[in-house]
């Protein structure tokens, strides 16, 4: 450990020393990348510097134990027993932070959200979960853009597709993917029978042009004229698209802008995104003795959660946790949930290291 630990304080001297280089300061694009680099390593600094020094100082006590002075190795005896705690408290720590990170982490997202089994009822809960996710993104100061919204006849959301930026957002989210069930008495349900209803949430780090290359060739690109709401335009001009890829047969749709061009643009980061999401599927399978392991599988079919109504609860069914706090989640307060989904998440990735 305390090898590692050096050379990552050498890494990250040598990067400040580029980071004051005149050339790479000059360099926008260089630099940013530098400046994220060293942002990311300064947590694990801070703890390597106070590792070594713990370190340091219980090989200087343990070097007095073999000497004469027995005042002095008495003092020695009580420190040292605090010391070594400290030091492999850090070192847990630091097991952590030295974790292989995932590369999409820092992405921003395309979060899908649609209704599924029981009707306008299922509906009403999608809009329900389109509202404590947005919540939370306001809580975190993040960016959100809707780009698309199917809404329900009988009330509720058929579908959103909307994008968020921020810093780690896709770190963050990416436990939220799959078959979120809720339990409740429906409004209309005058014997006060409880349902059962569900909908899908997609969590896609969002691609760049250089994560997945489209070809032309390889889409088809409709065009149709918008129906439900929007102005008059809808019914006067073709401004919706539809872009298959031909490859994969991913048919993706947008109608809510009034240009044609804007709807294509959504349509493209949407269809980026679902592609990178089919990539990374695909690794994982590779990987999968490790990944069914893991908590964030991201298998939209799989039932992640229910929420409770009439008992207040949510379970969120991978880590077998249940919290009696499902007003302040469905009312955005997430970090109930996500936080023992990192903690259990860093847990597992720690066993398979060590394994």
């Amino acid at each position: 450990m305390i090898d590692k630990l050096k050379i990552i304080l050498e890494n990250y001297s040598s990067l400040s020393e580029k980071m004051a280089d005149p050339n790479i300061v000059s360099n926008v694009a260089e630099y940013a990348k530098l400046a994220k680099e060293h942002r990311q390593m300064s947590n694990t600094v801070i703890l390597a510097q106070e590792y070594i020094a713990i370190y340091n100082q219980i090989e200087e006590d343990e070097e007095i134990l073999t000497g004469e002075d027995a005042e002095l190795k008495e003092l020695v005896k009580e420190e040292l027993g605090g010391l070594k705690k400290k030091l492999n408290d850090l070192e847990e720590k630091i097991k952590v932070l030295l974790l292989p990170i995932d590369p999409n982490d820092d992405k921003n997202i395309i979060l899908e959200i649609r209704s599924g089994t029981g009707g306008n009822e299922a509906a009403i809960f999608a809009e329900d979960l389109f509202r404590m996710y947005t919540r939370y993104i306001e809580v975190n100061k993040w960016k959100n853009e809707i780009l698309s919204i199917n809404d329900n006849e009988g009330g509720g959301l058929k579908e959103v597709i909307l994008s968020v930026q921020g810093d780690g957002v896709f770190g963050m989210l990416k436990y939220e993917s799959g078959v979120h069930r809720v339990q409740r008495i429906p409004e209309t349900e005058s014997s006060g029978r409880i349902h059962t209803s569900a909908a899908t949430v997609a969590i896609l780090p969002e691609a760049e042009e250089v994560d997945i290359t489209i070809n032309e060739g390889d889409i088809k690109v409709d065009t149709y004229r918008a129906s439900g709401a929007g102005g008059q335009h809808v019914n006067k001009t073709e401004s919706a698209i539809r872009i298959t890829h031909l490859k994969t047969n991913i048919v993706v749709t947008c109608q809510d802008e009034s240009s044609q061009h804007k709807n294509k643009d959504k349509a493209m980061k949407v269809l980026r995104a679902r592609l990178l999401e089919a990539k990374i599927e695909k690794t994982n399978k590779e990987r999968s003795n490790t990944r069914k392991k893991m908590v964030s599988t991201g298998d939209r079919s799989a039932k992640i959660r229910t929420y409770n109504y009439p008992q207040g609860r949510v379970t969120d069914h991978r880590i077998s946790l249940t919290l009696y706090k499902l007003e302040e989640i469905i009312n955005g307060d997430l970090s109930y949930l996500i936080e023992p989904l990192q903690l259990e998440d860093q847990k597992l990735k720690l066993e398979n290291v060590s394994n």
